[in-house]
């Protein structure tokens, strides 16, 4: 279908991980959306978290299994951390996507750039160029505008604070954890690398006390297996991702959810960003854009 100069023009343009990180962009939007629908019907975070791991880890269990690996992998202390640290970041997430407008929970989520190229600088010692101080900058303006319109002009209205500390939280643990995921691809196979967020994130969404879980229709009990497909998506095309890219590069592209959420957002839940919806989110796209377009030697 395509001659080889334009496979070659294709890679150039969009490396096999941008592609991935792409990939992932869409399933976690598809997430989201989901995960927000099905609040709707009364269904509690935690059922959402657990219902989203158990069918995670049995696609992740299958998929070990079919390339005859041991699920436990070798370096179990960071693989468990990894867990752990996605575990928590999934619950802050869901809470942000269930509380805020879809477009700007997914925005705040996606300040994981900022955070990655700094967290990957001190742990893996990447290189941090002035294109990434300049999306670092950008970033928080632009969250200062999204979060805080207020302070510019007192006739808007402010989100709720402790949603987005909520959402910011989820995504400094997202960096986290995809920093850790960087390091973990030197030892381990990526299948195992997810298997064991669900593995940590399935017992922490079951045992947590003082929780009611409610019988979901067919509606909502639908919606609940496609928020399972959705994450098993997005965290197979983002682990695929950092196994070929650097990590502050690779997830800059991952903004591409911003425009997904965004049209999602509008046609599933009627919801219209605000004007400075639009210009913190653009000021933090631009940095991501500055981030991954700015050329090196």
């Amino acid at each position: 279908m395509f001659s080889n100069n334009q496979r070659q023009a294709l890679h150039q343009t969009f490396p096999l991980g941008v592609r991935y990180m792409l990939l992932s962009a869409a399933g976690f939007a598809l997430m989201g959306a989901s995960v927000k629908m099905v609040s709707t019907y009364g269904i509690p975070l935690v059922e959402i978290v657990a219902a989203r791991s158990l069918i995670s880890l049995l696609i992740s269990y299958l998929d070990i299994k079919r390339k005859k690996l041991s699920v436990w992998g070798h370096n179990k202390s960071l693989l468990v951390a990894r867990g752990l640290v996605g575990a928590i970041a999934l619950f802050c997430v869901y809470y942000a996507v269930t509380t805020l407008p879809l477009a700007e929970a997914t925005l705040i989520q996606y300040l994981h750039p900022a955070f990655t190229a700094v967290i990957a600088l001190i742990f893996l010692k990447e290189s941090v160029h002035l294109s990434t101080i300049l999306c670092i900058v950008l970033s928080i303006l632009g969250l200062t505008l999204l979060a805080q319109p207020s302070l510019i002009h007192q006739q808007q209205t402010v989100l709720p604070t402790f949603s987005i500390l909520i959402a910011v939280l989820g995504a400094l643990g997202s960096a986290i954890a995809y920093v850790l995921v960087r390091k973990l691809s030197q030892t381990e196979d990526s299948s195992v690398i997810i298997f064991y967020f669900p593995l940590i994130a399935l017992p922490i969404s079951l045992f947590i006390p003082g929780q009611q879980f409610i019988m979901p229709n067919i509606e909502a009990l639908g919606l609940l297996i496609l928020v399972g497909i959705f994450t098993q998506l997005g965290q197979i095309g983002l682990t695929k991702a950092m196994q070929n890219d650097t990590a502050s590069k690779t997830t800059a592209y991952s903004y591409i959810q911003v425009i997904f959420a965004t049209l999602l957002g509008w046609i599933f839940f009627a919801e219209s960003p605000s004007l400075w919806t639009w210009i913190g989110g653009g000021l933090i796209m631009a940095g991501a854009l500055i981030n991954t377009l700015w050329r090196h030697e």
